[in-house]
């Protein structure tokens, strides 16, 4: 965004340099959309702030010139270091929930600038290569980004957000070997609206919320680092809004919408008016969901519904605690074994595992074990195991519970890992969870295998709970939904995952922009497979959950009620949302809304069944 020259336009550069002084309104209101990334309303003058790119010419290097780069590697690393260290002293001065949830990124940031593949990597392409350390660094990352994302997962989100973790380090070692300077924050004025080209976790670290009133930008979106620190630190943001660096110039008025995911440029009286009354209005509703977190999930007729949270990695701990959640009920282990050139051992999954398992006090922790595709190429089990045959298809390929059970070493190493961390918390409060599986024989070969890791632990001398933790088997396909029945019979719980069901059952890839729009949870083929696994694990009284998208999305709470289930597994930020329509429902009505929706063949006619049952027009009881 340029910057408007004195002369040109001198009231709006004065309004700029003066707090709380408005520039004046010279043309009509503009509106430009981007993703709603924090909630609530900000009014105040456009500042922009420009950064130099992080990036260099790629440059080649003589032989006698490697140790030279080297030893430039190093010092990058260690100024890199050393400015991780102080933006972690800064954290007493942020709110807690942001001192939370930026200490474990930062604690990863630290790691990345230690013995990591990263600057190994980097290293060895200066020797190898013959190119610059800031060559040899932007190469490296590009490598590492690229295995990270091309990995199988649903959780998309997690993937990006590591991606961008091993990005950013390569973009500051980046400026500390080409001298670049980082972008400063001193100059924006009180109740300023911060205007940028993107933004950085770092960069949000820096940020004081009692000054910045809201923060736009041009490139970002909504699960990234720095949504969920700017989130944290309650800053209303609207993120990739394509064109605002033009449109906007420093000292214009704006209203920014986190919630909407609008920015009014120059916005009316009428807008004025309106985002005053807004801004009143979402503190209200602050106050009213941060209560929510001390009561219980219940429904107005007293049935209890447990909320858990889905971890993706370690650092989500902190939001999870935050929204008041009854557990995790999905923790994701992949990250183990992402960004690493040697196999976690079983020492190494007790020590991911049990910190999480102590975190949570108490609360129930289902752990997934390893969900791996043909497709997911993991340096760590191409170095570790045989290569797999590359699948022509990987999602009907050599993935999740089929490939364990061809690979049971690897299986085994989580089990014990998992017994050893259930040894010693509280019963019950560890549990495990098979992925992909489609028929009960994986499960049944799956627990011979889980039973006799548990009689070689005990043989061992290994603390190990007088019952072990629960199996569960993943209900993620058509034929697992059908063949539920049967695999009740085998597992000791079930978690149905709805966004790989209905994936499965519609042949549609989500990701894929030419046929996402036939992507449709409310399918009726996709909620009668639901509605089949839930009535047979509920016959043989197992418990059931739902760990898709589906169980954090309010509207959809009164269906899955309806349909009998009474356990929701989500992002953390979820929650409170989920939370406040549970404590809204009245059972017998849910049950008596499920029955209508079923009958539905038409998801149109679903979705306006939904609607209306949400906004209160579709009558209850």
């Amino acid at each position: 965004m340029k910057a408007d020259k004195p002369e040109a336009r001198p009231e709006a550069a004065k309004a700029a340099a003066e707090p709380g002084r408005r520039a004046p309104r010279r043309t009509k209101e503009v509106v430009i959309r981007g993703i709603p990334v924090s909630a609530g309303i900000a009014i105040g003058i456009a500042f922009d702030t420009t950064e130099p790119p992080a990036e260099a010419p790629r440059r080649s290097i003589e032989v006698a010139a490697v140790e030279a780069e080297r030893q430039r590697l190093a010092a990058a690393v260690q100024a890199s270091r050393k400015q991780v260290a102080k933006l972690k002293m800064r954290l007493g001065v942020l709110p807690e929930e942001a001192q939370e949830e930026l200490e474990p990124l930062l604690d990863a940031y630290a790691m990345m600038l230690g013995d990591s593949r990263l600057i190994r990597g980097a290293r060895k392409r200066i020797e190898t290569g013959l190119v610059a350390a800031e060559t040899a660094v932007a190469d490296e990352a590009d490598a590492i980004a690229e295995i990270i994302l091309s990995a199988r997962d649903d959780d998309k989100a997690g993937l990006r957000r590591r991606a961008g973790e091993v990005r950013e380090i390569a973009r500051r070692l980046t400026r500390n070997l080409t001298q670049n300077p980082f972008r400063s924050f001193k100059d924006v004025p009180e109740g300023a609206i911060l205007v940028a080209e993107e933004v950085t976790p770092a960069d949000a670290a820096l940020l004081d919320p009692a000054r910045i009133a809201g923060v736009a930008t041009e490139e970002g979106g909504a699960d990234g680092h720095t949504a969920i620190m700017l989130r944290a630190l309650g800053i209303p943001a609207v993120l990739g809004a394509h064109g605002l660096t033009e449109a906007a110039r420093r000292g214009d008025q704006m209203v920014l919408d986190g919630a909407a995911g609008t920015i009014a440029l120059h916005p009316t009286p009428a807008t004025l008016v309106w985002a005053k009354d807004q801004v009143a209005g979402y503190a209200r509703e602050r106050t009213k969901l941060a209560k929510l977190r001390r009561l219980p999930a219940v429904t107005t007729d007293d049935e209890a519904v447990e909320l858990q949270a889905n971890m993706e990695i370690p650092a989500e701990l902190p939001l999870i605690a935050q929204a008041g959640a009854q557990g995790i009920g999905l923790l994701r282990t992949e990250f183990l074994f992402m960004n690493r050139e040697d196999l976690p051992d079983e020492d190494a999954h007790v020590a991911a595992y049990a910190p999480i398992v102590e975190a949570m006090a108490g609360y129930p922790v289902t752990i997934r074990v390893l969900d791996w595709g043909g497709e997911k190429d993991m340096e760590a089990l191409a170095a570790g195991i045989e290569p797999l045959h590359a699948s022509p298809n990987p999602a009907l390929g050599l993935r999740g519970i089929r490939m364990l059970l061809k690979r049971p070493e690897l299986l085994e190493a989580q089990f014990a890992a998992i017994l050893r961390v259930a040894g010693a918390a509280p019963d019950g409060v560890v549990r495990v969870l098979l992925p992909m599986v489609t028929v009960p024989a994986e499960v049944k070969a799956a627990r011979e295998i889980y039973e006799r890791v548990a009689r070689r632990l005990r043989r061992r001398g290994e603390k190990l709970p007088d019952k072990l933790p629960e199996l569960g088997a993943m209900i993620e396909t058509p034929g697992a939904a059908l063949a539920a029945d049967a695999i009740a019979l085998e597992a000791d719980f079930f978690a149905i995952g709805t966004n790989d069901l209905a994936m499965y059952t519609l042949a549609v890839d989500r990701g894929d922009a030419e046929v996402s729009h036939l992507y449709d949870p409310l399918h009726p083929a996709v909620l009668r497979l639901m509605q089949f696994a839930t009535e047979a694990a509920l016959r043989l009284r197992m418990p059931v959950s739902i760990c898709g998208e589906m169980g954090g999305n309010p509207r959809l709470v009164p269906l899955l009620l309806g349909l009998g289930i009474r356990c929701l597994s989500m992002n953390a930020s979820a929650i409170p949302r989920v939370k406040q329509a549970v404590r809204s429902l009245d059972i017998g009505d849910c049950a008596r809304f499920a029955r209508r929706v079923m009958e539905q063949s038409d998801p149109a006619r679903i979705r306006e069944l939904v609607d209306g049952f949400a906004s209160g027009e579709t009558e209850r009881g």
